[in-house]
């Protein structure tokens, strides 16, 4: 499937209703599946994925990995949106609290997320989700809405969902 989503068309950057943004992530997910069926490497995986989902979440300003390159230090990795922070430690934002805690990050203001990096001023509130293999961390799928409260709890635990089924420990992970 080279053509991308086939999902209706919705202007980048519309918040749709939970409902509608939930409904439409669920139609995307067979779609995802089939083209990544068989795919083993992680970069191409994250590429594919930043992809997808930047298809399916036109609310986000960014969609795109941060890969664990260091002890405590995330790398820009494959994504769709301006340009992303290059280097986050895990010590700060949003992709730090969620490295150095393995626990996904909804934010649903920014503002008030205390350490949070304005790597697009635009960005009004995030979703993280660790990725991890073989028990370790080894990268962030970091997502940026310019609304405020732009990614509900139910579209948080269909991802983390989704990641967990592509980076569990197999061949070339």
């Amino acid at each position: 499937m080279s053509e991308g989503i086939l999902l209706a068309r919705v202007a980048r950057g519309t918040l749709l209703p939970e409902g509608e943004r939930v409904a439409r992530l669920r139609e995307a997910l067979p779609q995802i599946d089939a083209v990544l069926e068989g795919e083993t490497d992680e970069v191409a995986i994250q590429a594919t994925l930043a992809c997808l989902l930047w298809e399916t979440l036109t609310q986000a300003n960014w969609c795109g990995f941060y890969r664990r390159v260091g002890y405590r230090m995330l790398a820009v990795g494959p994504y769709q949106g301006g340009m992303g922070c290059l280097r986050i430690p895990f010590e700060k934002g949003v992709c730090g609290a969620c490295a150095r805690t393995g626990l996904t990050q909804r934010v649903p203001d920014v503002h008030a997320f205390p350490g949070h990096i304005a790597c697009d001023d635009a960005t009004r509130s995030e979703l993280v989700i660790p990725v991890t293999a073989r028990g370790r961390l080894t990268a962030v799928l970091d997502l940026d809405c310019p609304h405020l409260d732009g990614f509900s709890v139910t579209e948080a635990r269909i991802l983390e969902e989704l990641i967990g089924g592509y980076f569990r420990p197999g061949p070339g992970l």
